[in-house]
């Protein structure tokens, strides 16, 4: 059995988005859907996944709430179920870039069909802008995009300010994972003066789905927050594990390396951690283990 994966994302003002949270939990479960899904005052965001009924009848309620009518999610899929349980949330951003007066609804760059991209990331003029963390950058980016090397996305606008005036006269496109962060990020710019602000439409993903590997200036493989851990042309589940210590993405070798212990440590984190923690993570380990020898799935 396959499973679809479908990442959905809109903005759109929810008076009450309380209000959504336990009918839609209860229609995800219903349907056999797991995965997370975030409601915040400026709409819906997450990954969801479950046999392709399920997906169907809970999209069907999304798309029944408030702007959400012409939702267009990107669909994959997985071999086995990528989520353990599913979560719906409340949160005060559905993606957190911590500026108040950043508003999608208002404004954003111009987006770029997946066809078009690679013309005008290959121009002289343009500067490429990869708006995802570094450790999602680190396993696979376009050709020549700039890394900002930020933690989180809460750090892009303090990196731009300090970075804006090397990208003056240029413009500037930029891509993230599905579209959700650079629906922010090419707002914000606009607001700080930048004239001429593009953004990869539907994303890495819909890249990745659309453009033949042959013809492609992607460059690796693509981090989903999910079960897969990464994604490849056509969509096609990539090589990589994740440390459940640190949630890095590694390639199979690096389980080799005498600083792995799985589910404690990895070469990436091993120097992050006191022993304490690494005590902590082992027990939650050994349930996980148990959990497996009673053929039973550990929610931790």
């Amino acid at each position: 059995m396959s499973f679809t994966v479908a990442a959905l994302y809109r903005f759109t003002p929810f008076a009450d988005p309380a209000a959504l949270r336990t009918p839609l939990q209860a229609i995800c479960e219903a349907n056999g859907v797991r995965g997370t899904l975030l409601l915040a005052q400026e709409g819906i965001n997450g990954t969801i996944a479950g046999p392709e009924a399920g997906i169907d009848a809970v999209l069907h309620h999304i798309r029944a709430l408030p702007g959400c009518a012409d939702l267009a999610p990107k669909f994959s899929s997985a071999a086995e179920m990528p989520f353990r349980r599913m979560k719906v949330r409340l949160k005060r951003e559905i993606v957190t870039m911590g500026q108040p007066d950043v508003d999608p609804r208002a404004s954003v760059g111009a987006y770029v069909p997946p066809q078009d991209w690679n013309a005008l990331i290959r121009s002289p003029d343009v500067v490429v802008i990869d708006t995802r963390n570094d450790y999602e950058v680190g396993i696979g980016t376009f050709e020549g995009a700039i890394n900002p090397e930020t933690e989180s996305f809460r750090e892009f606008p303090a990196w731009w300010e300090q970075n804006a005036d090397a990208f003056k006269g240029k413009t500037v496109a930029m891509f993230c994972t599905g579209g959700i962060r650079c629906e922010k990020a090419t707002n914000y710019l606009m607001s700080q003066g930048v004239e001429d602000v593009r953004h990869l439409e539907g994303g890495i993903l819909r890249y990745l789905e659309e453009v033949p590997a042959e013809d492609s200036t992607w460059e690796g493989s693509c981090f989903v927050f999910d079960g897969r851990v990464s994604v490849e042309h056509g969509l096609e589940e990539g090589p990589h594990l994740l440390c459940h210590a640190c949630r890095r993405p590694l390639l199979p070798e690096d389980t080799e390396r005498p600083e792995y212990e799985e589910g404690v440590q990895c070469h990436a984190c091993a120097g992050e951690r006191d022993e304490r923690d690494r005590q902590r993570f082992r027990e939650r380990q050994a349930q996980i283990a148990r959990a497996r020898a009673r053929g039973e799935s550990h929610l931790g």
